[in-house]
């Protein structure tokens, strides 16, 4: 979750999409990466998952989990952190999709 500081380039308009989307996820609620993709009727799961990796940090990264609930990997503790103060409904391993996951109204 950590873009590239250095490049001053504005954002590829996917990614934009993408980055939008993800602001408004409401608290202890999740998409996957797949939901996003679906939601914007473009790419998949693998183009959102570049596109947070690359500019996610200033976003509400966590909110966004696979498609099984699991968190963004290399940033569990953290994730799960957020989740607990946001009150996310929670598994032993990630997120329990079926409560949690957004379905997308109200979003971009």
């Amino acid at each position: 979750m950590h873009p590239d500081t250095a490049d001053p380039a504005p954002l590829p308009a996917f990614a934009g999409r993408v980055i939008d989307l993800v602001d408004t996820i409401p608290s202890g609620r999740v998409l996957s990466y797949g939901d996003i993709a679906e939601l914007l009727e473009y790419g998949g799961a693998r183009q959102v998952g570049q596109v947070m990796s690359r500019y996610g940090s200033a976003t509400n990264w966590w909110r966004v989990v696979r498609a099984d609930g699991r968190l963004p990997q290399g940033h569990e503790v953290e994730a799960r952190q957020r989740h607990v103060a946001e009150g996310t409904p929670l598994t032993r391993t990630g997120i329990d999709m079926r409560r949690a996951r957004w379905d997308g109204v109200g979003g971009p």
